[in-house]
């Protein structure tokens, strides 16, 4: 059966999301999408294929609807939504730290709700995106879901008890790894190197490293120790890391990510 879906408030990840869909199959034809403002509709329309409509046409016309607008928008959006929303549609929202129950309460009784935190490798087919159910959404939700993530990245399904967690480690975890090498960047400027070759070093290093991680199977402290000969120069790095409080300063810095989840999720935007 053919699935028409719809992405509302198509910024840079419901673009992406859009992007992966066809390449991975899916007709431009049966992909809608909505946008603030008129030039940007447009500019979807050129580029993919897809057919612009507004809020409400999306609700009556696409099975499954993805809220890709900002957290403090959703309120607006809803109440714009929810006298077209029938009660079969599936309502995906990608809104960091909005739980389920707040788009049940306001669309039909039983309408299936399902959660996803992806982040920014969706633009490069690398996301990891993480899918929670509602009260109402079924396995058959989830897996459609999964297929639709699933384009641009992998997927992988927790208690949306977790969600705050996961959107501090990978929603928000690319930004970490930029200031990471933003910051080693700067070290290698400083022991004289141009900032061109210090960048490639250290991207090159980095895809890697993350590589061995994802491929050998290895826990991370055998990769690190594996690099790290005594009294050689990756164990006095090493030291200076821990004399500074880094992997304190990282636990705490999670901890605040999460924390800010949860001020999301009740109602504190500002």
């Amino acid at each position: 059966m053919i699935q028409k879906v719809a992405v509302l408030g198509t910024g840079k990840i419901g673009e992406a999301l859009l992007s992966g869909m066809i390449r991975a199959g899916w007709s431009p034809a049966d992909l809608l999408v909505t946008a603030r403002r008129p030039e940007r509709a447009e500019e979807l329309r050129t580029r993919y294929g897809v057919t612009p409509v507004s809020n409400p046409e999306a609700a009556k016309t696409a099975d499954t609807l993805i809220l890709t607008v900002k957290p403090q928008d959703m309120g607006t959006l809803l109440v714009e939504l929810a006298p077209h929303v029938p009660a079969d549609r599936l309502v995906i929202s990608g809104a960091a730290g909005i739980p389920t129950s707040f788009f049940e309460e306001r669309l039909a009784q039983g309408t299936p709700v399902v959660r996803v935190m992806t982040n920014t490798p969706a633009l490069v087919d690398e996301a990891m995106s993480v899918i929670s159910a509602g009260s109402h959404a079924t396995a058959e939700h989830l897996a459609h879901a999964e297929e639709i993530f699933g384009a641009v990245g992998k997927t992988l399904r927790v208690p949306e008890s977790q969600q705050d967690a996961c959107t501090a480690l990978s929603g928000s975890g690319p930004a970490y790894f930029f200031y990471l090498v933003e910051a080693m960047t700067d070290a290698g400027i400083l022991l004289g190197l141009p900032r061109d070759k210090a960048h490639d070093l250290i991207v090159q290093s980095a895809i890697g490293a993350a590589v061995m991680l994802r491929d050998s199977g290895e826990h991370p402290v055998k990769l690190r120790e594996n690099v790290t000969s005594p009294a050689g120069t990756t164990i006095n790095a090493i030291r200076e890391l821990e004399n500074h409080g880094v992997r304190a300063a990282l636990i705490a810095a999670l901890e605040a990510a999460r924390d800010r989840g949860r001020e999301l999720a009740s109602g504190n935007n500002t």
